[in-house]
């Protein structure tokens, strides 16, 4: 094919699309194969993980969620740890969370609750009832996670705490939902598993930048030197993601990706209770600092010129680059998929072939309807946690 007989333009869009293309092999082949990069050295036993078990605090708030502490809560009860206190703090609950934690404590004497009164005023009542659950946790060691998920099994513990050498502050881990039927379902395990291939990804190349609080540890020494949440008390989120990316480093974060140390959790059953969730998530985007916002800004405006010149050439140009185009857009997908599947086969995750060409499109769309909905219709931010 002689491309220098093309006119200038044509050139010109398919060297974007080119570039593009070549920018997104580069963060799936280098950050987003974290995951499966870390399996492979703790399988050749190049990871080194402390051999002591010290003790740990688990710390759950919960809001309302009787079904699910009787559900989920055993799980973290009966974790194969030496030496660990749960402590759940009742968030203002109406419902019978009192009466469920006070019940459970006769099996379980390491359970404590506190709470906080449903008529407290302020701000960000999640980031108040993790506080206070900091607060009277007993020991340095502190590990998070929700009232509605369970580790996938009882060497969740063993697995975030042995990465706890000297030099590491916080352990990132997996919070997976469960799996549903449907669109829907399918959407959800795919945003979240991308989400994470991404978090985990960077931070196992030295930019850590977010967690979640489904599955989630570090020092209560860090949280005090800190302040705690005081930077962003006045935000209804971020109690996990801002506060990684506010503190933690590329030498003080490590990650835990073994199918052990996995949480799930139940999703949302519609849609809109889905997107709510999501723009509620992405609130506190525009707060990440300054490196966060080249590393992520440059995937997504690759991702927007990989398609808008891969769309433009096969309108305009003649069929020798519209092939030429597909075939960069089909070797774009295989990388995808390869890196995607690969790596959620190791979590046990759902496979992703054909829906990736979907959802690779409607996820950045959605993305940016929520912060455009974010930045000219929620000026309060008002959201809630629960």
């Amino acid at each position: 094919m002689d491309f220098l007989s093309y006119e200038w333009y044509i050139l010109t869009i398919a060297g974007v699309l080119l570039l593009s293309f070549l920018i997104q092999s580069f963060y799936y082949l280098y950050f987003y194969t974290g995951i499966l990069c870390h399996s492979h050295r703790e399988n050749k036993g190049k990871i080194p993980y402390i051999t002591i078990r010290p003790s740990v605090s688990v710390i759950i708030c919960a809001r309302n969620e009787n079904e699910h502490l009787k559900q989920f809560l055993p799980s973290v009860l009966e974790q194969k740890y030496p030496n660990y206190e749960v402590i759940v703090v009742n968030d203002g609950s109406s419902d019978n969370t009192e009466e469920t934690l006070l019940e459970l404590k006769k099996q379980y004497p390491h359970l404590y609750h506190t709470y906080i009164p449903e008529d407290a005023m302020v701000m960000s009542s999640k980031k108040m009832a993790l506080t206070v659950g900091i607060k009277a946790a007993k020991h340095d060691l502190l590990v998070f996670t929700d009232a509605d998920c369970k580790p996938v099994s009882r060497d969740w513990l063993n697995c975030l705490i042995r990465n706890f050498d000297n030099k590491t502050n916080f352990v990132l881990g997996y919070g997976a939902y469960e799996q549903k039927k449907g669109i829907l379902g399918h959407l959800i395990s795919y945003d979240t598993f991308t989400i994470a291939l991404q978090y985990l990804g960077f931070a196992k190349r030295g930019h850590p930048y977010m967690g979640v609080g489904r599955n989630l540890a570090y020092r209560k020494e860090l949280f005090f030197k800190n302040k705690g949440f005081a930077s962003i008390l006045h935000l209804q989120s971020g109690d996990d993601d801002l506060f990684v990316n506010q503190h933690a480093t590329g030498d003080n974060t490590r990650i835990e990706v073994n199918e052990q140390s996995i949480t799930i959790s139940e999703p949302k059953q519609n849609f809109s209770d889905w997107f709510y969730q999501k723009q509620r998530h992405l609130s506190t985007s525009k707060y990440y600092r300054f490196g966060t916002d080249i590393m992520i800004g440059t995937e997504v405006l690759s991702r927007g010129l990989f398609y808008l010149s891969l769309l433009i050439l096969c309108i305009i140009s003649p069929l020798e680059i519209k092939i030429f185009g597909l075939g960069i857009y089909f070797l774009r997908w295989l990388i995808q998929a390869l890196v995607i599947n690969l790596s959620a086969k190791h979590f046990g995750e759902r496979q992703f072939y054909l829906s990736i060409i979907f959802f690779d499109i409607l996820l950045p769309l959605l993305t940016l309807h929520g912060m455009f909905i974010n930045k000219y219709f929620r000026k309060n931010k008002n959201f809630r946690w629960k």
